[in-house]
Order: C-alpha cells, then sequence, then structure tokens
C-alpha cells in the first residue's frame, strides 16, 4: 500500500500550518489543492510548502469546488503510482492524531472505503446535527442499504482503484455535495465501506463555506438525481443485498 494525503483548501490560511505540522510525522505524501485562495491564504500555502518537503502543492485558479479539489489531488496521486488516498479537511474539524487508526484498517482491508463516522461535540451548531439525519435517511435509501453510516464527514481514505473510474467518468459532482454522491456511487459500484468513529469539532471562529440556500438546493438535487439512480440499479442493488443475507 503507498498511501497519501489530500488537503482541498479555501481560504483557511489559519489552520493549515497547524494541520500540515500535525500530519508530517507520519511520513506520507501531502497533496494540497488551493481551490483559489486568496493573497493571505496562498501566502501560509508558500511558507507551508517551503517548510515540509512532503507536501505537493497545486494550485486552481478560480474557485471550483470541494469536489473539483479533491478530484484534482486524487489525479496526481494516481500519476505517481499512490493505491490510497487520506482525504482530510483543511479548517481544522478533524483530528490528525487519528491517522494511524485509518492507515491500520486500510491495511486490514485495502479494497474498502474507510469512512469517518462524526462524533460531535458540544461545538456542533444544533441545525447542522439534526440535519445530517435527513442525509442519512436519503443515503441509506438511495443505496438500499446501511451500509453508510456517515456520508457527510470530510475525514476517509479512499482505494484509489475503486476511485479511479468515477474520477475518468466524470461522475461525481464539484462542490460540497461530493462527499455524499461520491460514496453512494462507490456502494452502487459494489465497493466496501467501513466506517470509523472519529472526533470531529467545529472550532470558535471557524470560517464555514456552507451557503444555506445554495447548498441546500444543491444538495436537494443530488438527492433527488441519487434517488432516481437507485431506482434505476434497484434490482442489481437487491439482488446484492440478498446475497449477503445468512
Amino acid at each position: 500500500m503507498r498511501a497519501c494525503i489530500v488537503i482541498p483548501i479555501y481560504d483557511h490560511g489559519a489552520t493549515i500550518h497547524r494541520l500540515v505540522a500535525a500530519l508530517a510525522r507520519y511520513e506520507l505524501p501531502i497533496y494540497i489543492v488551493d481551490d483559489g485562495s486568496g493573497r493571505q491564504t496562498q501566502d501560509e500555502l508558500a511558507r507551508v510548502r517551503a517548510e515540509f518537503p512532503l507536501v505537493r502543492l497545486s494550485r486552481l485558479p478560480l474557485n471550483s469546488g470541494k469536489g473539483v479539489a479533491v478530484v484534482h489531488g486524487m489525479r496526481h496521486a494516481l500519476a505517481d503510482g499512490m493505491t490510497h488516498a487520506l482525504q482530510i479537511d483543511a479548517d481544522g474539524q478533524h483530528d490528525p492524531a487519528d491517522v494511524p487508526r485509518f492507515l491500520e484498517r486500510a491495511l486490514a482491508r485495502p479494497d474498502a472505503v474507510i469512512c469517518g463516522q462524526a462524533e460531535f461535540d458540544a461545538s456542533i451548531p444544533k441545525a447542522r446535527f439534526y440535519g445530517r439525519y435527513l442525509t442519512h435517511f436519503c443515503v441509506w435509501v438511495e443505496t438500499l442499504s446501511f451500509d453508510i453510516k456517515d456520508s457527510m464527514c470530510g475525514f476517509r481514505l479512499y482505494p484509489l482503484a475503486a476511485l479511479r473510474p468515477l474520477i475518468e467518468g466524470g461522475a461525481v459532482p464539484p462542490r460540497m455535495d461530493y462527499d455524499t454522491a461520491v460514496l453512494v456511487r462507490l456502494v452502487w459500484r459494489g465497493v466496501p465501506v467501513e466506517q470509523l468513529p472519529t472526533r470531529v469539532i467545529y472550532p470558535a471562529g471557524g470560517l464555514s463555506h456552507f451557503r444555506m440556500l445554495r447548498d441546500n438546493l444543491r444538495l436537494i438535487r443530488m438527492h433527488a438525481l441519487l434517488i432516481a439512480g437507485m431506482v434505476l440499479r434497484s434490482p442489481v442493488l437487491v439482488a446484492r443485498r440478498l446475497r449477503r443475507q445468512p
């Protein structure tokens, strides 16, 4: 297994140095994709690249969305011969100390997506906490299974061989709906998903790019398309579930 780390970033210059410093101890290549950040974050990323030799920094000239940035980093990882990529957000929500746990689980199940299952503290806004359960329910319908316990946590490890067809086929959405849609589509393709509980916080004063109206409309559209896709694939999904019964 040749593993790496992929970090999409958009204007999180205040947190990226601390995150990379915590990740550098694991001696893995770190692909950072700057999704059109402003000058302050660009300057901080230049400092990070100079300080940490394992950082591979690339930049998108315009903000194109989290999905585009993640896929850009995955393409670079594939081109460099990586077999697995651990995605982590740049905003400081995820605990870098859990990286060894993801890698250990991936060594045991190299064909599976190891997906973080968020364990929140009191810092999470209540609307975000309860709103997640609507997405959980939709995902269970879209996959006709309970295989995905948490499709919204951006801390996850992909087997790149399984992800490559979706990347090359352009089958993943470009923005914040990426995290959920890509997991559903991987389950449709028969890729196993294992959940790994991990601590997630909402740092005080943290920068969020979620826009209530715009992004909720985008999520509604995503779920409508995924439910339609489930209907088309339902005979295969049901047959697969029956084969898995004892």
